[in-house]
């Protein structure tokens, strides 16, 4: 084998030898005969083709080689015929490639069908525009360079199917917008409520710290005196029996406190009328009241301390031989003199200001009352060293003093409660503010709870079954909102023994019923020509309770179709033309509506269409008397025209009305006032 391969040369051999030689190019003038041996194919005539042959197998030419193409065929050659036995080829077969003209259909639309070929290119092989939304979206769009580059070389159908990928991107975004902004409207009312929800309970949280706080305070400082004693005095002197819990027997017990205030204190009932709530709490006994100047007595007090003010009453001798005076009383009589509300002044403690003599302080025992309208200022001191009353008064002062400021901060947020509740309640109902009545009891009803379907709900659940039936009057959905109606109606018609919740539920029920019933019968005036649409609204109306202001929209836009449709009909010369024409407009139309009455409102209506019907044929006699004004009554035009208007108005007796007696009544002796005397424009 290796010494034929030494014989064999790729570059040498006999064939090489003799190889024909490349002449020049020539001029040809008809194909040149294949004589090679090979068999040629059959002349066809002309306009003949292929297909009307019979196919003959062709036979192939044998490949040229010997042993060197054999050497070359079995070195490169490789057989593979041994499979293995456990190879399957369904158990990991290959991923489908993504179909990216499916991909590109669904963002931008399906392909142009009119125009181009079957392939898709447009008429001159090119593909045809397409709408490119990244284009599109991009900030520095330029429409008009845009359309002269993408639009250039179209043709109008091309430019028609881009006009229509265009609408429909456009529609596609337009629904996009409304469902992202019906989305957001929902979210944003959720979290409105949830903030409402979070600040009440907020506000919640606060006032039970600052009842803790002054719970804390006032456990602090009873601890800390519990030495002390806070008697009022013999006077009010109050005994185990008397001090109860009881609501009645207390507000009897600072009743008869206040009574014996103003029979001990001359002039007391001036300063402290009689309140519901007002009473004494402390008695501090005897006072010295000092100069501000120099600190000397001036005269003697006596210093009460109620639950809102401070009354100080100065001590005087009682004049015994005085007219009527009672000689067995007592030698001295307390005159009130100077009465501040606690929340206008401060009592401040003297203690460690002034100087000291003997080693003890002037001024230790000692409390100041300054402020008021005038901001004066007034010292008193005790008349005792060392008086515990002094101790227990500052103590008593703190005490009613905070108590009055949480009264006080209470009233407040209520007050503001009551405020937010009304302003939000008026923001959402602008007609709330003119019942006075409503609006004085919304502070009581915002956490009044109802049953629904025996589950207890409060009013913000009502709320927002009224945030849910705006948004389908604002999206003129109106099945759903007539059946949310009828369900808060039927809610508030069941709460019969909460007439507050129930006036409130109705009035807004009723204002947004008003509000849908007008959409409802501007619906009504716009198709009242179709019978299906007439019919369903007018259900929606009756439902809603107003009947009859969809029986008066109907009617009433049926005068105006004959009004209109009479106003077409033009005179030009001849009566019995003109004649003819109105009187079929106003029966046909009268007959048709009364048709459409019948099957879309109740019976009992029927008679307001009967009325209306005699009413128009009452004008059509107007007209018909105005237009036979100049015809002779009894002659044979004037009985013609008649007779033709009476021939229209025998058709409404297919619905069962009968007004031929009617039609031409009258008509002569229209024409002309009592005594005969023409009526025209210049005669009086």
């Amino acid at each position: 084998m290796s010494e034929e391969r030494s014989k064999i040369s790729l570059r040498s051999g006999g064939k090489r030898k003799n190889r024909p030689t490349i002449s020049s190019p020539r001029q040809i003038s008809a194909p040149i005969p294949q004589d090679n041996g090979m068999p040629q194919p059959p002349q066809l005539p002309p306009g003949a083709t292929m297909a009307d042959e019979p196919r003959t197998m062709r036979p192939r030419p044998p490949p040229p080689g010997g042993k060197t193409s054999d050497l070359v065929k079995k070195r490169y050659s490789t057989r593979f015929g041994h499979m293995p036995t456990d190879f399957d080829p369904s158990s990991n077969p290959m991923p489908a490639l993504p179909d990216f003209e499916k991909y590109m259909q669904a963002q931008v639309g399906p392909p142009p069908s009119r125009g181009g070929d079957a392939g898709g290119l447009g008429p001159a092989g090119r593909e045809p525009p397409r709408v490119d939304i990244r284009t599109l979206r991009d900030p520095n769009f330029a429409p008009e360079q845009y359309v002269a580059e993408v639009l250039g070389e179209a043709t109008e159908d091309e430019i028609r199917d881009y006009e229509d990928a265009l609408k429909q991107l456009k529609a596609r975004a337009a629904a996009d917008l409304q469902q992202n902004v019906y989305q957001n409207r929902t979210q944003f009312i959720k979290i409105s409520k949830e903030a409402e929800k979070l600040k009440g309970e907020m506000r919640t949280l606060r006032n039970l710290m600052s009842e803790l706080k002054t719970n804390t305070t006032a456990l602090r400082a009873s601890s800390n005196s519990a030495d002390s004693s806070g008697g009022l005095g013999p006077e009010f002197s109050m005994s185990k029996r008397d001090r109860r819990s009881s609501i009645t027997d207390r507000t009897a017990l600072w009743s008869a406190q206040m009574q014996t205030l103003y029979k001990t204190v001359e002039g007391s009932q001036k300063f402290l009328p009689n309140s519901q709530g007002r009473h004494v709490v402390q008695n501090a006994g005897p006072w010295v009241e000092l100069d501000n100047a120099t600190y000397k007595s001036r005269r003697s007090m006596q210093i009460f301390l109620l639950n809102d003010h401070l009354l100080i009453a100065s001590r005087k001798k009682r004049k015994v031989d005085a007219p009527g005076a009672d000689a067995r009383g007592p030698m001295t009589k307390l005159v009130a003199d100077r009465c501040w509300h606690l929340l206008d002044v401060e009592v401040v403690d003297m203690a460690g200001t002034g100087d000291s003599s003997n080693g003890r302080n002037k001024l230790a025992d000692a409390i100041m009352v300054r402020g008021g309208g005038q901001n004066e200022s007034f010292i008193y001191r005790t008349e005792k060293p060392e008086d515990p009353e002094k101790t227990t008064l500052m103590l008593n002062i703190r005490k009613t003093v905070e108590e009055l400021r949480r009264n006080l901060q209470s009233e407040r947020d209520a007050t503001n409660k009551a405020k937010e509740t009304i302003n939000y309640f008026a923001s959402r109902d602008p007609g709330l503010l003119q019942k006075t009545e409503l609006l004085e009891t919304l502070s009581d009803i915002k956490d009044m709870l109802i049953e629904v379907d025996g589950k207890q709900q409060n009013l913000r659940w009502v709320e927002s079954q009224m945030d849910e039936l705006d948004i389908n009057i604002a999206l003129q959905q109106i099945e759903p909102a007539v059946a949310r109606i009828e369900m808060l109606k039927n809610l508030a018609s069941g709460l019969k023994n909460n007439m507050i919740a129930q006036d409130f539920i109705s009035f807004k029920v009723d204002e947004r019923c008003a509000r849908l019933a007008t959409l409802v019968v501007r619906e009504l005036m716009n198709s009242h020509n179709d019978q299906k649409k007439t019919k369903r609204n007018v259900t929606w109306l009756v439902r809603l309770g107003f009947e009859d202001r969809a029986r008066e929209a109907y009617l009433e836009a049926r005068s105006e179709v004959i009004q209109k449709r009479s106003r077409q009909c033009i005179f030009q010369g001849d009566l019995h033309l003109y004649i003819w024409e109105i009187s079929f407009v106003y029966f046909t139309v009268i007959r048709n509506t009364v048709i459409c009455f019948q099957s879309c409102f109740p019976p009992p209506m029927m008679s307001a269409c009967v009325k209306w019907a005699k009413e128009e044929v009452d004008a059509f006699n107007v007209i018909l008397a105005r237009q036979l004004s100049s015809a002779e009554e009894g002659g044979e035009v004037w009985t013609e025209c008649v007779n033709r208007a009476k021939e229209h108005a025998s058709m409404l007796s297919d619905v069962g009305l009968d007004f031929r007696n009617l039609v031409g009544r009258n008509v002569g002796t229209s024409a002309t006032v009592s005594g005969g005397a023409p009526v025209g424009l210049g005669l009086s």
